[in-house]
């Protein structure tokens, strides 16, 4: 296992890189953890994928470096960095079994024969493959051949980190469900190194301990899913995370009130003079419709998905979206809605800035 340091980090796809628009990834420092399980997060074309092949060796950056621990692995080849990485789509060996497949990087090793056949009985069950053992990979379904890819990247014990791109993509959903409670189980108990790639939100925080959120080639932050819930440090972490995301509102700052075209919110903090495009930003759980109190609201629609219902609103000209308890009346007399203060954030030019108490 190792801690994996990301200094001066970024990448072109062009020989001759003359401006930040021509960097797949733009310039990062940033250290990751020995032993924990982080998420990289964002939408396609962020440059997850670059930073993650980077990180395995598949690529060299254009520029910066990337240390294990202690040693520069910038030019080292991807079998010198002692990682294991599962892809998007199956890589398997047709014509061996599942337990030849899952058995391979141990036995490739040299590792001991009873050794190697109790770690491949235990992956085989974590990803449900016990009773296919003796079936040649060849006539699986590309699900069970994803699985093979999955227990393959986790057999090895000894990795220093083992590296996730998508690897769910052609998983049915509840197989997703109980191989990333298994991909979790497995992290808290041999704290592998683990980075796992993905778009879908659900899969980061429920797999990492941090999630690191990835916006036009730049890491916007990393945190817990709390930390990315509550203070989103960037407009497209509030707006990426979250079912429906945060509320985005333009509105000019003045001290601890926020105005809107005449009307007032009060905030959760105060702030001094602030430079830029100004919003602030309220997660649709804490807006509350009201018969008075508040900024003016127009109901557009209501949706009911189950354990709540979505409310498609309008305030002050710009779309709202607002969480209502299942079972509350939402009635014509509900023409306002208020938000609480200290969840209030606010926004200048796309990016958070903190509040005096």
């Amino acid at each position: 296992m190792a801690q994996i340091t990301l200094k001066n980090l970024a990448h072109s796809y062009f020989p001759n890189p003359k401006s930040d628009n021509d960097f797949a990834l733009k310039e990062m420092d940033h250290v990751w953890d020995d032993g924990g399980a982080y998420a990289l997060l964002g939408s396609s074309g962020c440059g997850k994928s670059t930073l993650l092949n980077i990180i395995s060796g598949l690529l060299r950056p254009s520029q910066g470096r990337v240390l294990f621990g202690d040693r520069d692995v910038t030019d080292a080849a991807t079998a010198e960095r002692n990682i294991a990485q599962v892809f998007q789509f199956p890589v398997v060996y047709d014509t061996m079994t599942v337990r030849e497949n899952l058995a391979f990087p141990l036995r490739n090793r040299g590792m001991d024969a009873a050794y190697i056949a109790a770690r491949v009985q235990a992956i085989a069950k974590m990803i449900g493959m016990e009773d296919n053992l003796k079936r040649k990979a060849q006539g699986l379904t590309a699900d069970a051949k994803q699985k093979i890819s999955l227990g393959r990247g986790m057999v090895r014990e000894d990795v220093n980190a083992i590296l996730f791109d998508e690897p769910l993509t052609v998983i049915d959903p509840h197989m997703k469900w109980e191989l990333r409670t298994q991909l979790k189980q497995l992290h808290q108990e041999f704290r592998h190194t683990m980075i796992y790639v993905t778009h879908d939100q659900t899969e980061a925080l429920t797999f990492a301990d941090k999630v690191v959120v990835m916006y036009d080639g730049r890491v916007v932050q990393m945190g817990t899913p709390e930390e990315l819930f509550e203070t989103p440090a960037h407009t497209f972490v509030g707006y990426f995370i979250g079912s429906p995301g945060m509320n985005l509102l333009d509105a000019k700052i003045d001290g601890n009130r926020a105005h809107l075209q005449g009307a007032e919110v009060s905030l959760g903090a105060a702030y001094g003079p602030i430079k830029g495009r100004t919003q602030i930003g309220i997660r649709p759980e804490y807006a509350v419709l009201t018969a008075g109190d508040g900024l003016p609201v127009v109901i557009k629609r209501v949706e009911d998905v189950g354990r709540h219902r979505l409310v498609r609103a309008e305030t002050m000209g710009q779309p709202l979206n607002i969480i209502a308890p299942e079972g509350m009346s939402i009635g014509t007399d509900l023409t306002h809605v208020s938000f609480a203060p200290q969840k209030i954030n606010v926004f200048a030019d796309d990016w958070r800035v903190g509040g005096a108490a």
